[in-house]
């Protein structure tokens, strides 16, 4: 995964797009707008934004 791409958090299916890196970290702004830190083992990336 990287900068733009956008993922779908695994617990709960929320979309959002990543904004930033570090390390294992991943930055994500949420579909509502809130934005968090998240491990990649969270997130799968989505193919097409919906």
């Amino acid at each position: 995964m990287k900068v733009g791409d956008y993922v779908v958090f695994v617990s709960d299916g929320t979309k959002g797009i990543i904004m930033e890196i570090q390390g294992n970290l991943y930055h994500i702004v949420w579909e509502d707008h809130f934005s968090s830190w998240e491990y990649g083992e969270t997130l799968r990336k989505e193919e097409a934004y919906l």
